[in-house]
């Protein structure tokens, strides 16, 4: 009898990586609160584009994060199952 694979579902993933990574980022804008040295944002200005220390960038931030995390999910599973059904 043949294994079946095991397949991942690309929204599943998704969604779980994007709010995997909206909790990261709440937690580096946390513990940047509780660092005296400011410089942690230079990195967020890098990855985050229009990223600054208001509401409206915090929010984009956020978008920003969530988006990456999903699209990131949504290429990744198809992947992962195309060589699962390879038997690889």
């Amino acid at each position: 009898m043949k294994k079946q694979p095991n397949l991942l579902s690309p929204l599943r993933i998704g969604l779980s990586l994007g709010t995997f990574l909206v909790v990261a980022f709440l937690g580096c804008l946390a513990f940047s609160f509780f660092v005296t040295d400011r410089s942690l944002h230079q990195p967020w200005r890098q990855f985050f584009l229009g990223f600054s220390w208001t509401p409206p960038g915090i929010l984009l931030g956020l978008v920003e994060a969530f988006l990456c995390g999903f699209l990131s999910g949504i290429v990744f599973a198809p992947i992962y199952n195309a060589y699962g059904s390879r038997g690889i």
